[in-house]
C-alpha cells in the first residue's frame, strides 16, 4: 500500500515520476489527436501506422547492433520506427488515392505486410550473436521497467511539444473534419492540414511505444475519444475530455505498472482507459445505459399516466396493474379504483388537450409530424400561445376552415 501510494504522488523516485508525467503528457496528446482523427473516420489508420513502426524498430536494432555492438539506444529506434511509420502511412494513403481499393483494404494490406515483415526481422534478431535482443519485446507490449532517466526525458519532452502542437492547431483541425470544402473557402489548406494530422498521429504512435507498445498504442488513440463523447456533443469539449482522460489513463497505467515489478505498462494503460470508459458507458448523464434506463421508464410512466387519465376521461374501464399504479402514486385515484376529485379534474384537461392535438394534426400535419411527444407533455410546453389560442377558437367555434 504504502508503494502504491508513493506512486500516486509522484514520490517513487525520478524516474517514475518523469516516465508517469510522459505517460500523461502522451496520453493528453493522444486523446486529441485521436479526437480529430475520430472526427474524420480515420481512426483505424492508427492501427496500420503502429503495426508499420515494427519493421523500422527491427532493422534500425540491426544497424546499431552491427556498428556499435547494441541496439538497443531509444532515439535510434524510434527514428526508425518512425521512418518505418511514414513509409506504411505513405502505402496507406497511395493505395486508397490511386486504386479503386477503399482506405479499409489499404489498411488491413499494409498492417499485415508490415507486421508479418518485423517479425520476420525480429526472428533475424534472435539468430544474431548480439547483446539486448530481449529489450524489443517492450516495444511491443510497453515498458517502462529498467528506463534510463535521459529516455524518460525525451519521451516527456517530445510528449509536450506534441501536444503543444496539436493545441495550437486544433482549430484548423475541427474545420477540416467537418467541412474540408468550407475550410478550403477560409484559406485552409486542406491536404496539408490533413497530411500534418497524419504526421501528429504518427508521432504519437512512435513516441508511445515504449509506454504503450506497438500493438496497444491505437487504444489511446481511440478509447479517451469515444468516452468523451458519452459526456458531451461540443467537438472541443470532446477533444479537451480526451486529453483529461488520456492523460488520466496514462497516470494510472503507469503508476500501476510501477507498484509492482513484472507488471506491462501498456495494458494496464489500456485497461485504465477501458475502465473509464465502462464508467462513462454506465453513468453518463447523456448517453449512459443507467441514464438510458431511467429515461424510458420516464417516459413509460408518462404514456401510462395519458392512457389512464383519457381512460377515465371516456369512463373507460382500466385493466393494466402499471397504469393503476402510476393513477394511484400521483394521487389520481383511490385504492378501490375510484376517481379522486383531482383526477377527475386531471383527466378533463387530459381530454380537451386531446382534442386540441387531434386539431393541430389535422390543420398542421407537416410540423406535427415532426413532434414525437404530443401528448406526454403539457401542450404549453410544445406549441406556441398563439397556436394554442387559434386550436381552442377553433375548437370551441367547431369550424372547419383552416386558418
Amino acid at each position: 500500500m504504502e508503494a502504491w501510494w508513493r506512486a500516486l504522488i509522484f514520490d517513487a523516485g525520478y524516474n517514475t515520476s518523469l516516465v508517469t508525467l510522459g505517460a500523461m503528457l502522451l496520453g493528453g496528446g493522444a486523446g486529441m489527436i485521436g479526437s480529430f482523427v475520430l472526427l474524420r473516420k480515420r481512426s483505424l489508420v492508427s492501427d496500420a501506422i503502429s503495426h508499420a513502426t515494427l519493421p523500422g524498430l527491427a532493422l534500425a536494432f540491426i544497424l546499431m547492433a552491427l556498428v556499435f555492438g547494441d541496439g538497443r539506444w531509444m532515439p535510434g529506434l524510434l527514428v526508425g520506427a518512425g521512418l518505418s511509420a511514414a513509409v506504411g502511412l505513405w502505402a496507406v494513403q497511395a493505395i486508397s488515392h490511386r486504386t479503386r481499393l477503399g482506405e479499409d483494404a489499404a489498411i488491413g494490406a499494409v498492417l499485415s505486410t508490415f507486421f508479418g515483415l518485423g517479425v520476420v526481422l525480429l526472428t533475424v534478431i534472435q539468430s544474431m550473436a548480439v547483446s539486448g535482443q530481449a529489450g524489443l519485446t517492450g516495444y511491443l507490449v510497453g515498458s517502462t521497467a529498467g528506463m534510463l532517466a535521459a529516455e524518460a526525458q525525451l519521451i516527456a519532452l517530445c510528449s509536450l511539444l506534441l501536444a503543444a502542437g496539436i493545441f495550437v492547431m486544433r482549430r484548423d483541425f475541427l474545420m477540416v473534419c467537418f467541412d474540408p470544402v468550407f475550410a478550403s473557402t477560409n484559406g485552409v489548406r486542406v491536404q496539408r492540414v490533413d497530411m500534418l494530422l497524419m504526421l501528429l498521429l504518427l508521432a504519437v504512435v512512435v513516441i508511445g511505444l515504449r509506454i504503450t507498445g506497438l500493438i496497444l498504442i491505437v487504444a489511446l488513440t481511440i478509447i479517451p475519444p469515444v468516452t468523451g463523447r458519452f459526456w458531451t456533443d461540443r467537438p472541443l469539449r470532446v477533444v479537451a475530455l480526451a486529453a483529461l482522460l488520456g492523460a488520466l489513463a496514462g497516470y494510472l497505467g503507469v503508476t500501476l505498472s510501477s507498484v509492482r515489478e513484472g507488471l506491462p505498462t501498456g495494458p494496464l494503460v489500456v485497461l485504465a482507459c477501458f475502465v473509464l470508459f465502462l464508467v462513462s458507458f454506465l453513468l453518463s448523464p447523456r448517453r449512459g445505459i443507467l441514464a438510458t434506463l431511467m429515461a424510458h421508464q420516464r417516459f413509460k410512466r408518462r404514456v401510462h399516466l395519458r392512457q389512464g387519465l383519457l381512460a377515465m376521461a371516456r369512463d373507460e374501464a382500466i385493466f393494466d396493474d402499471l397504469t393503476m399504479r402510476v393513477l394511484r402514486r400521483q394521487g389520481f385515484i383511490r385504492r378501490d379504483g375510484v376517481a379522486t376529485p383531482s383526477g377527475w379534474a386531471a383527466a378533463r384537461d387530459a381530454e380537451h388537450e386531446e382534442r386540441l392535438w387531434a386539431l393541430y394534426r389535422q390543420y398542421y400535419p407537416e410540423e406535427s409530424a415532426q413532434l414525437d411527444h404530443r401528448g406526454l407533455l403539457p401542450i404549453e410546453r410544445v406549441l406556441s400561445p398563439d397556436t394554442i389560442m387559434v386550436l381552442e377558437n377553433r375548437l370551441m367555434m367547431g369550424r372547419g376552415a383552416h386558418p
